[in-house]
């Protein structure tokens, strides 16, 4: 998670890479994520927070990280 922790991210979901120039948008469940994983959250702590959250069933928000992991995966942050 050493690559997520240098990314500089605001309160709208702008989030720049300084390593690379890329930047990119991200929802508030992006943010979420992200500052979870920034912290050392497991995906079970990620999920139970984000179907308190936002009230979703819990197999939706279990693809939905999958999905989103792979998109950080596919840009090289994690």
């Amino acid at each position: 998670m050493q690559k997520l922790s240098q990314l500089a991210i605001n309160a709208e979901g702008f989030v720049f890479n300084p390593a690379t120039g890329d930047s990119f948008q991200v929802s508030q469940t992006g943010l979420d994520v992200i500052h979870g994983l920034r912290d050392g959250q497991s995906d079970d702590e990620i999920v139970l927070k984000l179907t308190t959250t936002y009230e979703v069933p819990l197999e939706v928000v279990r693809h939905d990280l999958a999905d989103f992991r792979d998109s950080l995966k596919s840009f090289g942050l994690i």
